[in-house]
């Protein structure tokens, strides 16, 4: 994890920040944050805060450093606002690749989840990637899109249309890559994002949102007590790296089966079970079973997320043909966020839906190769509800 860091830091050398100074005075957001502590110029780019609103009171807080979700406000079962990601309340700590990385929030890109030993080939030519995580190329690489600043335009109250521009070669992906990320807090008190990407060289593209949830509404109480559903009966199988082994397995009746809902905690920390064991936790692909004859269906239930403490039920709906479920096993304690909370292991819970891991080396599984005149889509919900006891 040093190496790692020092890695990134690297990476992250050449930004220039320059945060304005807190004002007390500043009207705060629902969540308690304050968008002064946001406003900055980072890679000559002004970065801010904007805040999207539904007729409910919902509230989403979203800087353009990296696209990321900072704080999402939802209602309990007594109708009381909760706020359910993880994240940081000044973009110090988001820009700070030394002392903080963190994917929290996050429009990943170029390319979600790993590739194998960074390395991809298209049309018979090899390309080297960074090989940023235990050898594998994860989320981008060093300065995937999470490091970068995307350009924002707020259409209204609950819509932000973010925009980043890739160059051949950023990161080692082949092709300028122009992407786009769109937020809308709609009235139903989902959070949908739109992803769209076009490219002038053939590529790979796999766009997610990295939110780390807690629906106790307070990340000081595990997430071991979430009810997790997903429909879903085949997962990827992962070695000790976190690389796929590239099949595809059957977990019906085994404990990464959760086609019924259950606790979070009945496997999560039972290293006895070799796929927890390799992953540190939770850290797999599910195959949804709402992507069909290659094609998803984003009005067809993927996953749940429920906890009985709030009453609060996150719903997700995706046109992507996996999941990817991660549990926070690597969050120790030694990163503070919101409020002054410290985050320890199992503070949170990641939906991230995309292609497959390691898909450009994997030519059976749903591709995610972009060529010059296609367009790139995916959708994701996150739709919140309320179960009353």
């Amino acid at each position: 994890m040093k190496q790692l860091r020092t890695m990134i830091a690297c990476a992250g050398a050449a930004i220039a920040l320059c945060t304005a100074c807190n004002n007390p005075e500043s009207k705060l957001t629902a969540s308690g944050l304050n968008p002064t502590a946001f406003d900055t110029t980072i890679n000559e780019k002004p970065v801010k805060l904007f805040t999207l609103k539904n007729k409910n009171g919902m509230e989403a807080c979203i800087t353009n450093f990296g696209g990321r979700v900072v704080s999402l406000m939802v209602p309990d079962r007594n109708a009381q606002l909760q706020d359910v990601v993880l994240g940081f309340d000044n973009i110090r700590q988001y820009a700070d690749t030394v002392n903080t990385p963190s994917d929290f929030g996050a429009s990943i890109g170029r390319y979600a989840n790993r590739i194998k030993d960074g390395k991809i080939k298209i049309d018979g030519t090899e390309y080297q990637l960074p090989r940023n995580n235990f050898g594998h190329c994860l989320h981008g690489g060093f300065s995937g899109w999470q490091y970068q600043v995307y350009d924002a335009v707020q259409e209204n109250d609950s819509t932000l249309l973010l925009t980043i521009v890739s160059p051949d070669g950023d990161n080692g992906f082949p092709g300028t890559v122009k992407a786009t990320v769109t937020y809308i807090v709609r009235n139903d008190n989902s959070l949908d994002i739109s992803y769209t990407g076009e490219t002038d060289k053939p590529t790979v593209l796999n766009m997610t949102n990295h939110s780390y949830f807690n629906l106790n509404g307070d990340p000081t109480k595990s997430i071991e007590n979430h009810l997790l559903y997903l429909n879903a009966y085949n997962y990827t199988p992962t070695d000790d790296t976190f690389m796929t082994n590239g099949k595809i397995e059957w977990v019906k009746d085994t404990p990464l089966d959760f086609s019924k809902p259950k606790e979070v905690g009945s496997i999560v920390n039972n290293f006895n079970i070799p796929a927890i064991k390799n992953g540190n936790g939770i850290d797999h692909n599910w195959c949804l079973e709402s992507y069909r004859d290659g094609k998803g269906n984003d009005k067809q239930l993927a996953a749940s997320v429920y906890s009985p403490l709030t009453g609060i039920m996150l719903e997700v709906y995706t046109s992507e043909p996996g999941i990817q479920v991660y549990t926070g096993n690597f969050l120790d304690g030694t990163v503070t966020g919101k409020r002054g909370v410290t985050y320890q292991k199992h503070a949170a819970i990641c939906l991230e839906t995309q292609k497959y891991p390691d898909t450009p080396n994997k030519p059976e599984w749903p591709s995610a190769l972009l060529r010059p005149g296609e367009r790139y889509t995916s959708h994701c919900i996150y739709k919140f509800g309320v179960v009353k006891e």
